[in-house]
């Protein structure tokens, strides 16, 4: 269901407001969704996950000690973006795939940002008296 004029209106004020008495927290407020922590810390168990498996097959043929220790890497790497994954859930996972096969995965993570910022412009811009 849409907002209203005067729910639109005193949503943009607060926005403002808040732009106004805090720009650190509105910018940080703007960069994060509910996403973004577990979208980053499931790239960074992938990352684990290949470094793992890298060092497993160059430590194979000098030792096996050191190759189950790739092994073991590995082993946490998954697990750790298995977790992940069920922390974004169904939802999260379908705004990530949407966003892969439209090609824009930084703008998935950084789109909450630019919408505040625009609607902070237009709700500036917008009205008179403003410099």
């Amino acid at each position: 269901m849409p907002l209203s004029e005067d729910e639109q209106r005193i949503l943009s004020e607060i926005e403002e407001q808040l732009y106004e008495t805090d720009p650190a927290l509105a910018r940080e407020v703007g960069r994060t969704t509910v996403f973004t922590h577990p979208a980053r810390n499931l790239r960074l168990a992938i990352l684990a996950g290949i470094a793992g498996l890298v060092f497993m097959f160059l430590t194979l043929s000098t030792s096996y000690w050191l190759s189950f220790l790739g092994f073991l890497v590995m082993l946490g790497a998954s697990l750790w973006g298995w977790s992940n994954l069920r922390r974004l859930g169904r939802f999260g996972l379908q705004q990530i795939s949407d966003s892969i096969n439209r090609g824009d995965v930084s703008s998935y993570l950084r789109s909450p940002g630019r919408r505040i910022v625009n609607r902070l412009r237009r709700g500036g811009a917008d009205r008179p008296g403003r410099d």
